[in-house]
């Protein structure tokens, strides 16, 4: 699994630049941002592909370490077969830099979406974060044209091999 991390998410999971893959970019990438919501660290991640998204409130620098034990499980969700995106490894995580101006437009979309449940909430303590996830599933998305994020990673099929080339990437303590 390739996850493209914008530079403040890099620094937060104290990520090396010798240590970042570099690889061409791939519809098999996920992209990863830290979104502050009322004073709080939020993880927004995003299936270049698809453009499935997941939200994760409230999280801290330590909770992202290590990087792969905190993404992996996060991606899997929604009931979707658990090798929709591929074969998914804790272990097997490599981190590399944004490269998608259109995947990461997508996602400061997707940031204001979920500031808006927020304030709608009445607070990031009073979110139903399931809801909210389910909700940005089924957000149309200019590249997808017609297509919900939901609908597009239930037809997207990714072979069952590794999705980056270069070492495998481990971040912060172990």
């Amino acid at each position: 699994m390739l996850v493209r991390c914008t530079t403040k998410l890099l620094k937060a999971i104290g990520a090396e630049p010798a240590s970042l893959v570099e690889t061409p970019t791939s519809d098999r990438d996920w992209y990863a941002n830290l979104v502050w919501i009322t004073g709080r660290q939020c993880l927004l991640l995003t299936h270049a592909g698809t453009l499935f998204s997941v939200f994760v409130p409230d999280i801290s620098v330590s909770d992202l370490r290590p990087f792969g034990g905190f993404v992996v499980p996060a991606v899997q969700s929604e009931g979707l077969p658990a090798t929709t995106f591929g074969l998914l490894d804790t272990e097997d995580v490599a981190v590399a830099k944004t490269a998608s101006r259109s995947v990461l437009g997508c996602m400061n979309d997707l940031a204001t979406h979920c500031h808006y449940a927020v304030e709608d909430a009445d607070g990031l303590e009073l979110l139903n974060v399931e809801q909210l996830n389910r909700r940005l599933r089924r957000t149309i998305l200019g590249p997808l044209g017609s297509i919900y994020p939901i609908e597009a990673a239930r037809d997207y099929r990714r072979p069952m091999t590794n999705s980056h080339r270069g070492p495998k990437v481990v971040t912060g303590d172990p």
